[in-house]
């Protein structure tokens, strides 16, 4: 790695020129072997190892002949890594999978859906019952009335309250009528 000075670069500089010109070439093809061909990845990991020897420039020996091998740890502690933080986060979405996002209309429809659940937990368990059966499920009065074992007109006075307090949980969440 013995390269002539250039001037006003300093010694680390020029070691890292030469670290790049000697093992670049070599490390890039034994990472793209441990990345199954993976190019963009390969450089950045290439970059990285080389980035680690500049960083501990101060302890390398330029002249020693153990200076790939040194590299090549390096290169292959950096692929684990990597591998092990993509296995530790989800993945990242590609183009792909933005075709797979709900179109606006189906977003909304979905927050509406989310926003009316929430305000549904705010209700007693007996307008949420009631609620549920006539509007949800699509009974009438007297149907619910069997499903749930009380009288109509008790039917009748749920849905009505149920449907007020059903109205202030949504506008505390910011839905208006």
């Amino acid at each position: 790695m013995e390269g002539r000075r250039f001037p006003g670069r300093g010694p680390e500089e020029e070691l890292m020129r030469a670290l790049y010109r000697d093992h670049a070439g070599p490390l890039m093809t034994y990472v793209l072997r441990l990345v199954a061909g993976d190019r963009y990845l390969a450089e950045d990991v290439v970059q990285e190892t080389l980035l680690r020897a500049w960083r501990n420039a101060s302890q390398l020996d330029p002249s020693a002949r153990s200076l790939r091998p040194w590299l090549v740890t390096v290169a292959r502690r950096v692929v684990i890594d990597a591998h092990r933080g993509r296995q530790a986060r989800p993945a990242e979405s590609g183009p792909a999978d933005l075709e797979q996002v709900p179109a606006a209309d189906e977003l909304d429809r979905a927050l509406r859906m989310m926003t009316i659940s929430d305000a549904l937990d705010d209700l007693t368990p007996a307008h949420r019952q009631v609620l549920v059966e006539t509007y949800f499920k699509g009974r009438d009065t007297n149907e619910t009335a069997r499903v749930l074992g009380v009288p109509p007109g008790t039917v009748r006075s749920r849905i009505f309250y149920a449907l007020r307090s059903l109205r202030i949980a949504l506008e505390e969440r910011g839905v208006t009528s």
